[in-house]
């Protein structure tokens, strides 16, 4: 059966899993076909005002959206600061001071420890690996992995 319209053409996308997961997500809280979220996403994207929307309040849903991703960033970062000091602090209380007969040696050794952390630091920053993308690894490992 064809109509006077023209049909719609075929495109097949990969997307990275997240960005799978997201569609998915959209499309059963909308109700849509996964195919029907992905072409109103790609016409609002090509033309804001034919699908629709209004290009200023596009733009002002973006900046809100950039400013709970910065405000995010400002509360991890401080969680980040704030657990690094309290470790420090419960460090060095805890930790009792060295005798004078063996504090040259024990500054030897931290210097040669710190050196040697400084390095896997710099390597490890010069890579993509980060401990946080380490844990989510280790947390999709977990929910795919059967119980038991």
């Amino acid at each position: 059966m064809t109509t006077s319209r023209a049909r719609k053409k075929r495109l097949s996308v990969y997307l990275e899993p997240h960005l799978w997961k997201g569609l998915r997500t959209q499309a059963a809280r909308r109700s849509m076909s996964d195919s029907l979220l992905a072409e109103s996403a790609i016409a609002a994207w090509l033309d804001p005002e034919g699908a629709g929307g209004d290009p200023k309040a596009s733009l002002e849903a973006a900046v809100q959206r950039l400013d709970r991703r910065q405000a995010r960033i400002e509360r991890d970062l401080s969680i980040s600061v704030e657990t690094l000091a309290l470790f420090i602090r419960v460090w060095f209380t805890s930790v009792p001071g060295l005798p004078d007969s063996a504090a040259a040696a024990a500054r030897a050794q931290g210097a040669e420890r710190y050196d040697r952390f400084v390095e896997m630091l710099g390597r490890r920053l010069a890579t993509d690996k980060r401990f946080r993308t380490d844990l989510e690894q280790e947390e999709n490992e977990n929910a795919t992995r059967p119980p038991g």
